[in-house]
């Protein structure tokens, strides 16, 4: 591993919440904004814990709700890197729900893109990401291959 690169696991985050009626929305489930309220949080812990500065959200890149969360529901939310470029870096959060007897449903997954911040809220370089397992690898592929895109999708604007 060279001298500026970062393991995945040295900045993978899991957070916890029960989620209560304050949550709910008028349809009875967990509201959507909120979610999103958590999932920024625990992408933006990521990408601080791999930066070691300040991190700004720069886009949501994909935010998937494949089922619906209720009241009094465990909700485990994972973060990982899964791209580093050059200020920038790319976070995948899972969202699960989690039974009683400890058994996972996803939920949501999610794909952030965070910029560091130097102490003069500029751009600053961030450390490489070093993927180690297959899943790793192919999640960096992915990660690159819409860093492409998105820059794609900015110079046509």
């Amino acid at each position: 591993m060279a001298e500026n690169e970062k393991t995945v696991k040295h900045s993978k985050t899991e957070q916890v919440h029960i989620v209560f009626g304050s949550h709910i929305n008028g349809a009875g489930r967990l509201f959507g904004g909120k979610l999103m309220q958590w999932i920024d949080t625990v992408g933006a812990v990521v990408a601080r814990r791999h930066a070691h500065c300040e991190v700004t959200t720069a886009a949501i890149d994909s935010l998937e709700f494949k089922a619906a969360v209720r009241v009094n529901s465990t909700l485990v939310l994972i973060g990982e890197m899964t791209y580093a470029g050059r200020t920038s870096m790319e976070v995948k959060v899972d969202t699960y729900t989690e039974e009683l007897s400890g058994l996972r449903k996803l939920v949501n997954r999610a794909y952030i893109v965070f910029v560091a911040l130097d102490s003069e809220n500029r751009p600053k370089e961030v450390p490489g990401l070093k993927p180690e397992s297959d899943e790793e690898i192919f999640n960096f592929w992915q990660g690159e291959q819409r860093q492409r895109l998105r820059k794609k999708r900015r110079d046509q604007l």
